[in-house]
């Protein structure tokens, strides 16, 4: 039994439970009271946000999460889910009332585990805000093993950020 049983228990820690959006929600927003807001964007929103994202925006209809402490506005949480390779992944990226990343969480992840990011690395996008510098050619290191993901994490970013510029003006 104990043969059979050791492989699985040295394996667990690379299965490490994603936290659920609500649980991530809460991990970026400590206290906060959580609003849901849906957003429609307009041709010229949408436009907006592609131009200053510099990548695709899969849709139209987006869902935010207001954080409000003492009824003042302190960030606002965007779910992003697009493909890394060939299978999806979803992510939080929270975005402080100064339009900067205070943190991205990981949600959903359906490709190997080998591509997914480590927390270290993902750390480097808090306090980020939108500029020519968010990006793999910019100040975001490149993730030997991982590219595929690298990228597909800095676009989400990127999106995010974006699309907090145009429907909330970037400063709260």
């Amino acid at each position: 039994m104990i043969r059979v049983l050791a492989p699985l228990a040295l394996s667990l820690p690379l299965f490490a439970a994603l936290p659920t959006p609500q649980e991530a929600l809460a991990l970026a927003f400590p206290g906060a009271q959580l609003t849901r807001k849906e957003h429609v964007l307009s041709d010229v929103q949408a436009g907006r946000v592609q131009a200053l994202a510099r990548t695709e925006l899969p849709g139209r209809w987006i869902v935010t999460y207001e954080a409000r402490r003492d009824g003042r506005l302190v960030g606002v949480g965007f779910f992003d889910t697009h493909r890394v390779r060939t299978l999806n992944e979803t992510l939080l990226v929270a975005v402080s009332a100064e339009g900067r990343i205070l943190r991205v969480e990981t949600v959903v992840f359906h490709e190997p585990q080998d591509y997914r990011a480590k927390q270290a690395w993902v750390r480097q996008f808090e306090g980020r805000a939108l500029d020519d510098r968010l990006g793999l050619k910019g100040e975001i290191r490149p993730l030997s093993g991982a590219t595929l993901t690298a990228n597909a994490m800095t676009d989400a970013a990127r999106r995010c950020l974006a699309l907090d510029q145009v429907l909330y003006g970037g400063v709260k």
